[in-house]
């Protein structure tokens, strides 16, 4: 007799394709409710940097690095023509006022003084013998004036015993009217040698005092040409440190050409060079200091160059009071200049989230727990150090600067 088997349930027959649907189902559960719920992820405490949101003052201030030069160059100059004969400083060295730096030599200049002295020489003869041709003219007037003297002299006596011998009858009046015509004629002679000597005596003045301007001239002459040869000899103007000295033994030098700089070392500045985006900020007098092993060095901007070159312009800064003991030329430091006042504001300090989000939105840790979530923020003002939060946070927030290398574009960040 046969035994009826009872038939199965449908749904163990079907029961494969229900666990396929089911397990897709799940799936797709599972799927809405991650994208429906906040992205997360984990991160180590260690691999991100946690700051406190602060309503602190703010400075707007730029950090840039300046290399310390003299704060004055002066350019050495051959003085004269010539080729190098002695190279006595070299470069580098420390120069006091008036040290010999280069000696030059130049035949044609020795020969040109030689001939000058030789004209000078000359000249000095020349103006010696007007000088005695005068005082012979001077001595032959005074010896006519002395001889005509002392024939008026004759004559005046001569005269005096022709009117006695008139009076007694001894000589006609044809006679004595011949001798007083004499005599008068003389006379006028004499006066008129007189003028002519004292004329002579004013005319010589002149005349010295021309030789003596003359002679002046021709030995300022021959001085300005025998000082010639001091140019021949490069000294240094002034205290400082020689730079640039680029010659060799017998190179030719023209007149006026560069041989060197000489750097004042008493005093130094700072340059720098800062981004155009500055340049409409920066100007003179506005301060800035130097940080070095926990000492402070005011300066300030002395000159702003306007003229923008690969989007970069110069500024120079001064020392304003005392400057670091160790300064060389050439050294660098990190100069901060201010450019403006202090002002209180919501500060957060610098991170890479800027460069992740724009300054767009940072992640603000939930208050007591571990977990940050995305935050849309507003960034305002900046300096190397602060960033000024316009809105989104407040003061007392905890949000996370950095470590946003390590983070995915997630809406909540658990900090372990």
């Amino acid at each position: 007799m046969d035994i009826q088997i009872p038939p199965k349930p449908w749904y163990v027959k079907y029961r494969m394709h229900i666990l396929g649907c089911l397990v897709l189902a799940g799936i797709v559960v599972y799927t809405i409710y991650v994208a429906l719920s906040p992205r997360r992820q984990s991160i180590k405490s260690e691999s991100v940097k946690i700051a406190s949101v602060q309503d602190a003052p703010f400075m707007e201030f730029v950090e840039v690095e300046g290399i310390v030069q003299p704060i004055n160059t002066i350019q050495l100059n051959a003085m004269e023509n010539g080729f190098v004969d002695r190279i006595v400083s070299e470069e580098g060295a420390m120069l006091h006022k008036g040290d010999t730096i280069l000696v030059l030599n130049n035949p044609d200049l020795l020969r040109t003084i030689q001939q000058e002295r030789e004209m000078w020489e000359k000249s000095q003869r020349n103006l010696r013998q007007q000088e005695i041709e005068m005082e012979q003219k001077s001595i032959n007037l005074k010896l006519q004036a002395l001889e005509q003297a002392h024939q008026i002299g004759s004559l005046e006596r001569k005269l005096e015993q022709s009117r006695e011998e008139f009076s007694m009858g001894i000589k006609s009046r044809a006679e004595l009217t011949i001798d007083e015509e004499d005599y008068k004629y003389q006379h006028q002679k004499l006066l008129l040698q007189m003028q002519s000597l004292k004329h002579d005596s004013v005319t010589t003045l002149l005349r010295r005092e021309m030789i003596a301007a003359d002679r002046r001239a021709e030995d300022t002459k021959l001085h300005l040409t025998q000082s010639r040869t001091d140019g021949l000899v490069v000294r240094a103007p002034v205290d400082g440190q020689l730079g640039h000295l680029n010659l060799t033994l017998g190179q030719q030098v023209g007149a006026g050409s560069k041989i060197g700089e000489l750097k004042i070392m008493n005093q130094y500045k700072v340059h720098t060079q800062l981004s155009e985006y500055y340049v409409e900020r920066i100007s003179a007098g506005l301060p800035a200091t130097v940080i070095q092993k926990q000492d402070t060095f005011p300066l300030r901007i002395s000159r702003v160059v306007p003229e923008v070159k690969d989007r970069k312009f110069d500024t120079d800064l001064l020392f304003t009071a005392s400057i670091p003991e160790n300064i060389r030329l050439g050294k660098s430091y990190r100069v901060k200049i201010e450019l403006g006042q202090p002002e209180p504001a919501v500060i957060i300090p610098r991170g890479d989230f800027y460069q992740k989000t724009g300054g767009r939105w940072i992640y603000r840790m939930e208050e007591g727990s571990n977990v940050a979530r995305r935050v849309d923020i507003k960034i305002g003002r900046q300096n190397p150090e602060q960033y000024e939060v316009i809105e989104g946070l407040n003061p007392g927030d905890l949000v996370i600067v950095s470590g946003y290398d390590r983070l995915g574009d997630v809406e909540e960040v658990v900090v372990d």
